[in-house]
This record gives structure tokens, C-alpha cells and sequence, in this order.
């Protein structure tokens, strides 16, 4: 197992996320995808981000096999 190149992996994918959350407002879609729910009432407001929960679970899955992955190489 070399740690040196499974650090630099770790690196890069978290140099990506911190990209992505720095853009997200930007980018339209991100959190008003079309399964998340909003329910609001007269003073208080539910937001249930469903489909950008799902979205992110199956891209950090992806990411964290690929280090995975290389880490065993």
C-alpha cells in the first residue's frame, strides 16, 4: 500500500468537494432538484432535500470506492 499516492487521492477529492461547495450557489440545480420537498406554513417553513441527498450519497459512494481502489493497489 503506498500512502503517498492514497493521500494525494484523499487530497484531490477534497480539494473537488470543497470546489463544488464553493460554486454550489451558483450552480441552479444544486438543491432545488425535482424530488426535494419544500411544505411551508404560516410562520415556519420543512425543507427536505431528498434528491440532492440521494445525489450526493451515490457521488461520495463512487468516490470513496475509487480510493478504496487505488489504495489497495
Amino acid at each position: 500500500m503506498d500512502i503517498g499516492r492514497t493521500l494525494i487521492v484523499v487530497g484531490v477529492v477534497i480539494l473537488a468537494i470543497g470546489i463544488v461547495l464553493t460554486f454550489a450557489d451558483r450552480v441552479p440545480p444544486l438543491g432545488r432538484l425535482p424530488g426535494d420537498f419544500t411544505v411551508q406554513g404560516d410562520h415556519w417553513t420543512v425543507y427536505a432535500p431528498l434528491a440532492t441527498s440521494i445525489v450526493l450519497s451515490i457521488v461520495l459512494t463512487l468516490a470513496l470506492n475509487l480510493v478504496a481502489w487505488l489504495a489497495r493497489r
